[in-house]
């Protein structure tokens, strides 16, 4: 059977089987709608918990950008795992135990103001909206790539699938949906990962075999791979990091805490019936994440050393050196996988210096003694630009792994990208519905009624969230850690105050979150050109152009959030204290003993 048969065949039986259970899982009542009912068993939660929390990011994106950056890419590794844990530990069982259905909602009830919910709900759309744009724009490559239709296209077909799924079945919908997900997506990334380590090591375990000899050497994989990358100019494989220790140590950061502050995760914690259940399926994620966490290492180098085994045969199984001129493949001979890509965009060659050959390399390399080399082997600059996204879609391709492995990845990278964008939609929805809707502008509103707005505002949901990932903003670049960095500045000092602090009140929440959300929207705009002042970035120039002591926008959301911070507990201390009752709540919170039924109610 073809390859495009067995994509056709493996997709469509994976929407099928998403469909199927929406028109099982249709919810009926807001409470199935918003929170699955209360009823979720811990094992599934921490599955559909998985799938919901790895994106296309996860899947798609984290391992390319290890492979690009080597051990500097590891910060994502960090960030997000360290970000989860600290939601499982410090902040799910207490709002578990609050028994609301939204983050708004705690933030709302927390400091007894609707306008700290009303923000909350600027700062939570602000993020959601942001992220949501890098999950449509996944489905737009998966589809792209594997079903030979227009980016365009598959966008709609991704809409059509989460509308069937998410606006009838509500969060019990997409909770059911997502444990399929991620059956799909951990066996498409896993099989993939076993067949190439027996491959290049013959271990089975991949994350083992990252560590082995490649078969017939007496060399590990990461040490060849050190040395081939080192030839190319590039920095060493093992050792390179993510600009300054200061960026690398604040992007981890704003990883982490960001993952901490996401409302679509922090969601999944209310469809668990007790404080206990949220504790567990807490672990149990966990476990489920660290499948696919502890194997993006392996996949990322083994993908790398393919790639460039593929563009420069011999360099990395012999060690023979990249500049002789037969080490490198001539274009017209270039294997099928590259043509297939290069009709994407997402890899490109021109031929620099003419000689029909594609040379690899870094040509921005500081290293006298390489460039010499490069030049005396007549090279005039880096041929080849392969976008970090296409790394795990094309490793088993690279590595001629069976058709169907290939069509199960791409069914995979479609599950991630579905999964995380339905989590998204469920809490952009409930923010709309039922907090601003009922919590604000119509509190009388019946049952039926906020059910009705609810889907109303998924399906609108669902279409404003396809035209942004039609028309990504300019500023669109590195959407996935722009949005942790949105919600690592505005909603986790909110929701950690509101938890650990019963003397924070409503005066310095709100100054908290809008002065957090501001600063990192305007450092991120500022970076990007949008703010001049007489012709000239408006920003401090410590460290470099456009830049606060060389912290990147995408790591910014650790500063938002000591702004965040500062400015909340400042305005804390010169404005009332909260009322008793709302100290004595947040005390009854803390303590680890029952718990409320989820009921939504305000």
């Amino acid at each position: 059977m073809d390859l495009q048969t067995w994509i056709y065949l493996v997709v469509g039986a994976s929407f099928a089987l998403y469909i199927g259970i929406a028109i099982w899982a249709r919810a009926g009542s807001t409470s199935e709608f918003y929170a699955a009912g209360g009823s979720v068993p811990p094992v599934l939660n921490g599955m559909a918990t998985a799938a919901d929390w790895m994106s296309a990011a996860s899947f798609i994106s984290m391992a390319g950008l290890i492979s690009n950056m080597g051990y500097g890419g590891g910060l994502f590794l960090m960030g997000w795992t360290g970000g989860y844990v600290l939601l499982a530990m410090l902040l799910a069982p207490y709002l578990r135990k609050f028994g609301k259905f939204t983050v708004p909602q705690f933030i709302g009830d927390r400091f007894y103001s609707k306008a700290a919910s009303t923000v909350a709900v600027l700062c939570l759309l602000t993020a959601s909206l942001t992220y949501i744009i890098g999950q449509m724009t996944g489905v737009g490559v998966a589809f792209s790539r594997f079903l030979g239709v227009s980016s365009e296209v598959g966008i709609y077909v991704g809409m059509g699938i989460v509308f069937l799924y998410a606006v009838f079945g509500g969060m019990k919908g997409i909770t059911y949906t997502q444990v399929a997900q991620y059956c799909v997506l951990i066996a498409a990334y896993i099989i993939p990962a076993i067949f190439i380590s027996v491959q290049l090591t013959g271990n089975p375990i991949p994350q083992l075999g990252l560590g082995s000899n490649i078969v017939g050497q007496d060399i590990s994989l990461l040490a060849r791979l050190d040395t081939v990358v080192t030839d190319l100019g590039f920095g060493k494989y093992t050792t390179t990091t993510a600009g300054s220790t200061l960026n690398m140590f604040v992007y981890t950061m704003s990883l982490m805490i960001g993952t901490a502050g996401l409302p679509h995760v922090i969601m999944r914690f209310f469809t668990v019936p007790t404080v206990a259940a949220a504790r567990s399926s807490a672990g149990w994620a966990l476990v489920f994440i660290a499948l696919l966490y502890t194997t993006a290492p392996a996949v990322a180098a083994m993908a790398k050393t393919n790639l460039i085994r593929t563009i420069t045969p011999g360099v990395v199984m012999q060690g023979t050196t990249p500049y002789a001129a037969d080490a490198q493949i001539k274009y017209d001979e270039r294997p099928d996988w590259m043509k297939r890509w290069e009709k994407t965009g997402l890899l490109k060659f021109t031929d620099k210096n003419g000689d029909g050959r594609i040379q690899y390399y870094n040509d921005a390399s500081k290293n006298e003694d390489f460039k010499k080399k490069a030049a005396d082997a007549g090279w005039k600059g880096n041929e080849l630009t392969v976008n970090a996204d296409i790394i795990v879609l094309a490793n088993p391709e690279i590595a001629l792994l069976p058709n169907w492995v290939i069509a199960l990845v791409a069914a995979g990278g479609l599950a991630a990208a579905l999964s995380t964008a339905a989590g998204l939609l469920m809490a952009i929805s409930a923010a709309i519905s039922h907090d601003l809707v009922k919590g604000v502008f119509a509190p009388d509103i019946s049952e039926k009624g906020e059910l009705m707005t609810g889907k109303i505002a998924m399906a609108v949901s669902i279409v404003v969230a396809g035209y942004l990932g039609l028309n990504p903003p300019g500023f669109a670049a590195g959407t996935v850690a722009l949005a942790f960095g949105i919600a690592a500045s505005s909603l986790f000092p909110a929701i950690m105050m509101g938890i650990f602090s019963k003397k924070m009140n409503k005066e310095g929440a709100i100054a908290g979150m809008l002065s957090g959300l501001f600063v990192t929207l305007f450092y991120v705009f500022a970076h990007k050109g949008i703010f001049f002042i007489k012709g000239t970035d408006f920003l401090p120039m410590i460290g470099g152009a456009n830049s606060f002591f060389g912290i990147t926008p995408e790591a910014f959301g650790a500063i938002g959030a000591l702004v965040n911070f500062a400015v909340a507990f400042a305005v804390d201390k010169v404005t009332k204290e909260p009322p008793e009752h709302i100290q004595h709540m947040v005390e009854s919170v803390r303590i680890p003993r029952g718990s409320k039924a989820v009921d939504g109610a305000h």
